[in-house]
């Protein structure tokens, strides 16, 4: 039986996932695919530290680049993550003609249109399925399954960290420091948590994500990116007196000249299938011309997860091997040599409806201020909620929903309106989405 031999970069939690689901699925998986899959090496800083799985000790090493110079291993799988040395190490296999698997989501955000390019040119594949949604086979889907698609939208849940301190906010009524720490002791959040909870993740998800649905080069830095480390508890309660769940979701829209992308929190109504996206749990709602409305949901991490989409680019890589071709379905939908940079809107032009939770005093003539101020701005209230008065005074939430308006104009609504002498915090901003406006 034909052998095709594995060089892993990276022994941590998805690395480990990786070789157990060689040891336990290795015969299924040899019966799949026709040929055995041999680990011949692992690399990684430490490598005497006990793993979930027992390894023999002859095929761990600390020197990463024994598996790039070795020319028996055809496949290198990097799991270290970051961007340097990843970036190197994935850049020097490649040139030395052979193919790769990642799971690095922020290496391919920010360094893809380098390495993508390079795959083309030396002629080898690269797998990333998983640097997108975890388990849920997104960049099969866009890259293959919805390939005769123009891609109209698509609304995602990208964190499963932050969509697990969202859930327990809403369903649980706890404070938002209260889930976090609550997350961080279950595994779902780092002990620095700032990349889940800023949206970074996310972002990078994002990124990945637009290349492929618009066969486009996009530029990270240009993408709009807001957490939801200020979505309080009383925004929370607020939604759901509107009808509204808050998630921290993706946005891509495809406009004619223009594709709208941006990642923030986002109200949407209870009956929507993201709305019941709960937990750790990551979801995808694509729409495209021929195929109308596709929705994939799953584990978007973990170690065994993340692991199966790892091994789903190994199987699909080493099938083209067995029949001596390579690149057959391209890295990122179209040919590098004739991809181009994405137009993205600029993020004051977007329009939506938006949530406004005032913090205002107590006292005639303050709803009267405040839309007159909206309506100059050309932004027109759809509800209001005004809260009772304070026992000894003091400020009182005022919240409002707007029908459609533009970001730049809202914007400037609230820098004047928080200049108000009646307005005493600055003015929570939480946009609204619903599909059926698209």
């Amino acid at each position: 039986m034909k052998r095709i031999n594995l060089g892993l970069i990276g022994f941590g939690t998805i690395g480990s996932g990786v070789v157990k689901l060689l040891q336990q699925s290795g015969e299924l998986i040899e019966k799949r695919l026709g040929a055995r899959l041999v680990l011949k090496r692992i690399a990684d800083l430490d490598v005497t530290t006990p793993r979930v799985v027992p390894v023999k000790k002859r095929i761990l090493t600390t020197d990463a680049r024994s598996i790039l110079t070795d020319p028996d291993i055809h496949i290198v799988i990097e799991l270290m993550g970051g961007h340097e040395p990843a970036r190197t190490f994935i850049l020097e296999a490649m040139h030395r003609k052979k193919h790769v698997v990642t799971a690095n989501k922020a290496l391919l955000a920010t360094h893809g249109n380098e390495i993508f390019r390079v795959a083309e040119k030396e002629r080898v594949d690269i797998g990333f399925e998983a640097s997108v949604g975890g388990t849920i086979p997104v960049i099969k889907t866009l890259k293959e399954s919805l390939v005769a698609n123009r891609i109209k939208s698509i609304f995602g849940i990208l964190n499963g960290t932050s969509n697990y301190i969202l859930s327990k906010m809403t369903d649980e009524g706890k404070a938002f420091d209260v889930v976090l720490k609550e997350a961080q002791a279950l595994g779902f959040a780092e002990a620095d948590p700032t990349f889940d909870i800023e949206g970074v993740d996310a972002a990078h998800k994002l990124a990945i994500t637009l290349s492929l649905a618009y066969g486009k080069k996009v530029n990270f830095d240009d993408l709009y990116r807001e957490g939801i480390s200020g979505i309080s508890q009383q925004d929370i309660e607020f939604a759901k007196e509107l009808g509204y769940r808050i998630k921290l979701l993706a946005i891509a829209i495809r406009h004619e000249n223009a594709v709208e992308a941006r990642l923030h929190p986002t109200m949407i109504p209870f009956d929507h299938l993201l709305a019941s996206v709960n937990g750790n749990y990551n979801a995808f709602h694509i729409t495209g011309d021929a195929a109308d409305s596709v929705f994939l949901y799953g584990q978007g991490a973990g170690m065994m997860p993340t692991a199966s989409a790892v091994m789903s680019d190994i199987v699909d890589i080493s099938r083209q091997l067995l029949k001596g071709v390579s690149g057959c379905v391209p890295s990122r939908s179209l040919r590098e040599s004739i991809i181009e940079d994405i137009c993205l809107m600029p993020f004051d032009d977007i329009e939506t409806t938006y949530y406004f939770r005032f913090s205002a005093v107590d006292q005639p003539g303050v709803l009267s201020r405040i839309s007159g101020i909206l309506g100059k701005c050309n932004i027109s209230i759809a509800s209001v909620i005004q809260k009772g008065r304070k026992q000894g005074g003091g400020a009182v939430p005022v919240v409002m929903t707007t029908h459609k308006a533009r970001e730049r104009n809202v914007r400037k609504a609230l820098r004047e309106i928080d200049r108000l002498d009646i307005v005493q915090d600055k003015t929570v901003l939480i946009r609204i989405e619903d599909e059926e406006r698209r």
